[in-house]
C-alpha cells in the first residue's frame, strides 16, 4: 500500500462504493465486494465532520405548511397547476388500469379545493 491513499468517507470503499467492514485479518481494511485495502494508519488519521443547518423561521412555516397539506393529502405531492383553482400543488395516486402494454392511469387530487382529474401515461 502507498502512501497516497485517500478516503472521501471512512464508511466506504474509494474503489467501488461497497460499505466496508471492520479490520481484517492483515490489520488493515479490506473491501468484501472488491478485495480493495486500506492501511488502517489512514483511517485513524481521517476525521469525520459533520455540519448541522438549522431551518430558518421563514423555511420552517413554509415546510409546515406542506407537512399539513400531505397529511390532508392522498398521496405524494407534486408540483403541478390545478385546471380549477390554479394551486400549484396536486397530490397524485397511481394505478395500472389498463392492459399490461400500456401506461398507467395517474389520479390528481387538488390539495386546495379537491378538483380531481386522470391522466393515462
Amino acid at each position: 500500500m502507498g502512501s497516497t491513499q485517500t478516503l472521501s468517507d471512512v464508511n466506504f470503499c474509494p474503489r467501488c462504493g461497497a460499505i466496508l467492514p471492520t479490520l481484517g485479518p492483515t490489520g488493515g481494511v479490506v473491501c468484501v465486494v472488491c478485495k480493495y485495502e486500506i492501511d488502517v494508519e489512514i483511517m485513524e488519521e481521517y476525521e469525520v465532520k459533520y455540519v448541522i443547518e438549522f431551518n430558518t423561521r421563514t423555511n420552517y412555516k413554509e415546510q409546515q405548511k406542506l407537512k399539513t397539506a400531505q397529511s390532508k393529502s392522498d398521496g405524494p405531492l407534486v408540483e403541478r397547476k390545478c385546471p380549477r383553482c390554479g394551486n400549484d400543488t396536486m397530490s397524485y395516486a397511481s394505478l395500472q388500469l389498463r392492459s399490461a402494454d400500456e401506461g398507467q392511469t395517474i389520479f390528481y387530487t387538488c390539495t386546495k379545493c379537491h378538483f380531481k382529474e386522470t391522466e393515462n401515461s
